[in-house]
């Protein structure tokens, strides 16, 4: 069995992993964490969990984490970071959440972070979760940045363009929603539910976080430059992510439904809808899934692509244990084979 630490297991990812995890066939869940909730059982605080974990949080600890197989990361960005080096000299696999491995270059995480990297040295090691692209580097990897959502739709919608070269490279729009949970589970004004509720605002338009993320995924892809303009938006429901993305056809003959069928034909969490299509969050809520739909509008020159994911499953979570089973060898889907759930 593989033992398997959580370092902030009192947030939504957190909670979610622990969902997934503690049904794993080859996991057992030793320890979880939490500064704030030490000692108190995880099923009280989680009673979906009740009968399932029987473990309290614990102050985090190294020491304790060192007798892991593998850590999962699910705090605030810059924590992982401090604890990364000491971990894996111990022969610990490492999966972090957050952003602090996600990107290349120790200058763009600072601007974009506001705080120096802690271990600059591990970012050129770090393996970028995303199976769909890097599978392979995932299987032999001791550190895996799980991709942000917004990152993992907006990306999985715009590869199989961009790896064609179909498409304007300098004319790309992500237009993406996402649910109150993206926010995480803090207390926060723009969060309320009398703040959230009946409302639909955008957000983060002249920069967002995850927007280098996405970028320096997509200039992989394409192999050049690209220009992209990402609008995040804040929509009143709890999970899901809806990415409605634009480009301008450079290929009037390319079939693209059969070369979104070809690149995710092999892919067990990657399902391209048929023709005419509309993707919605319910159909992934629950489930590591993410559903694609590509549409050429009056048969101009604009490619339409829908892409749908739960923010804390493909987008978090569910993403995480997909990852550990590659880097342990396991099948891909273990664990991971829930249906979404409806209504």
């Amino acid at each position: 069995m593989i033992k398997a630490g959580i370092v902030g297991g009192t947030g939504y990812t957190g909670v979610e992993l622990l969902r997934l995890l503690v049904t794993h066939p080859a996991v057992e869940l030793a320890v979880i964490t939490s500064r704030g909730e030490k000692g108190v059982q995880v099923s009280q605080l989680f009673p979906n969990l009740r009968g399932r974990v029987d473990l309290a949080f614990v102050e985090p600890d190294d020491t304790v984490l060192k007798s892991c197989d593998v850590v999962f990361f699910a705090t605030p960005n810059g924590t992982a970071m401090k604890s990364a080096s000491a971990l894996l000299e111990a022969g610990v696999k490492i999966i972090d959440l957050a952003a602090d491995f996600r990107l290349r270059r120790a200058e763009e995480w600072e601007h974009w972070y506001g705080m120096p990297h802690a271990c600059p040295e591990l970012l050129a090691e770090a393996v970028y979760g995303l199976p769909e692209v890097n599978r392979e580097a995932i299987r032999t990897a001791r550190l895996v940045a799980n991709p942000g959502c917004y990152p993992t739709a907006v990306q999985l919608g715009f590869l199989p363009l961009l790896e064609a070269g179909v498409i304007d490279r300098q004319s790309l729009i992500a237009d993406a929603k996402s649910g109150v949970s993206g926010a995480g589970r803090k207390a926060e004004v723009g969060i309320l539910l009398c703040e959230a509720g009946d409302n639909f605002k955008a957000y983060g338009v002249p920069g967002h976080r995850h927007l280098p993320e996405i970028r320096q995924g997509l200039i992989t892809a394409a192999a050049n430059p690209v220009e992209l303009v990402f609008v995040p938006h804040l929509t009143p429901m709890i999970r899901g992510i809806h990415a409605t993305l634009y480009a301008t056809l450079t290929d009037p003959g390319a079939d693209l439904q059969a070369l979104f069928e070809r690149r995710y034909a092999n892919e067990p969490f990657v399902d391209v809808l048929p023709p005419k299509s509309h993707p919605e969050t319910r159909s992934v809520r629950g489930a590591n899934q993410c559903r694609l739909a590509v549409h050429r509008p009056q048969n101009g020159k604009t490619v339409v692509v829908l892409s749908v994911i739960d923010n804390l499953v493909k987008g978090a979570a569910g993403q995480a244990v997909q990852n550990m089973n590659l880097m342990f060898g396991l099948p891909e889907t273990a664990g991971l084979e829930g249906i979404a759930l409806l209504p």
